[in-house]
């Protein structure tokens, strides 16, 4: 993977970057040199204002992000995947394989762990970093398998009495023919049905792209959030720009994430998610520490509430919460 990334929207960040570059190396060679200790300060306030400059310009820059530039922000490839929150995050993780059908799908990571003094089962997508990983994982498009070993680990989960945490990040189920035949649509369909049924509590949180039934096949939870630079919808805009448009461009992409309500504050006001959870400043790929320190404070403190819930309780109140979305009232014409 190419270590350089740049978001065309972040091209003026990059030149101020360069600039404070060049400035450091300057300051680099003259320092030692006596003569140049009044040249060498200059140098140092010329670096902290233009860094303040930047710190301001990174500020606007994301408050004002449209949906499709929050989808490229999800994409990011330097962007914290579920392994990376794994070991910021976690302790004592002892990862699971298998469904016990077919094979182990890479794409869904499962395990139990530590999160701050709370032990849970954590279940997550996984996209991969470098080309092999990413072709193992199916870019995070995940198989049957990797659903149903999902489930299989929530069972024993619910079993032990463990909460469950699972981390949302995929652009949708894998669509080839062999996950097909193998069932893949069953496969999400039971998820969904199973989940509402479980007797421990669920919490999930969509970290970076949550696509379709993909996403819904481990999100079905008491609890659901969104890191503040994520989407999740119906569908991506490149699939929505390609039935409407007949074709997929910058144009038309950006129409199509505009008109799906895919971000996190949409989602909040549709009452599709409970909580908003937020990124450090620039988006998580510039501070993952800091995005999984906010990631590991949401979940203890939503874990430790619903822990308290009863389970006939927690169950019934899940079934209804995803019975309610999608209801409107239709007045009759004056």
């Amino acid at each position: 993977m190419a270590t350089y990334y740049q978001l065309d929207f972040e091209k003026p960040l990059v030149e101020l970057d360069q600039k404070i570059e060049d400035i450091e190396s300057r300051i680099r060679v003259e320092e030692p040199d006596p003569a140049q200790a009044k040249g060498v300060d200059s140098l140092r306030s010329q670096a902290e204002s233009l860094r303040t400059q930047r710190a301001s310009m990174l500020t606007d820059i994301y408050s004002k992000l449209t949906a499709w530039q929050t989808v490229r922000v999800a994409r990011h490839p330097l962007r914290p995947q579920t392994r990376d929150y794994i070991e910021l995050m976690t302790r004592d993780f002892g990862e699971m394989h298998g469904d016990r059908r077919f094979g182990d799908d890479p794409a869904i990571v499962c395990g139990m762990c530590r999160i701050g003094p709370v032990k849970v089962m954590l279940i997550g997508h996984q996209k991969g970093r470098e080309t092999s990983e990413k072709i193992a994982c199916h870019f995070g498009c995940a198989h049957p398998e990797g659903y149903r070993k999902a489930l299989l680990k929530m069972q024993l989960a619910e079993k032990f009495g463990l909460p469950i945490v699972t981390l949302v990040d995929t652009p949708g189920a894998y669509p080839g023919l062999g996950a097909e035949q193998r069932g893949q649509a069953e496969a999400i369909a039971v998820n969904l049905r199973e989940m509402s049924r479980i007797r421990v509590p669920i919490v999930s949180i969509v970290i970076g792209e949550g696509g379709s039934g993909g996403a819904l096949g481990i999100a079905v939870a008491d609890r659901v959030a969104m890191l503040q630079h994520s989407w999740y919808s119906v569908i991506s805009p490149e699939g929505c720009a390609a039935i409407l448009w007949k074709e997929a461009n910058e144009q038309t992409n950006t129409a199509a994430a505009k008109s799906l309500k895919l971000t996190a504050a949409d989602n909040m006001e549709l009452g599709i998610i409970d909580e908003v959870v937020p990124e450090p400043v620039g988006g998580a790929h510039r501070d993952p520490r800091g995005t999984a320190n906010n990631l590991a404070e949401w979940i203890v403190r939503t874990l430790q509430t619903l822990k308290k819930v009863d389970p006939d309780e927690l169950v019934n109140a899940r079934y209804e919460r995803f019975r309610r979305m999608g209801q409107y009232l239709e007045q009759a014409p004056a």
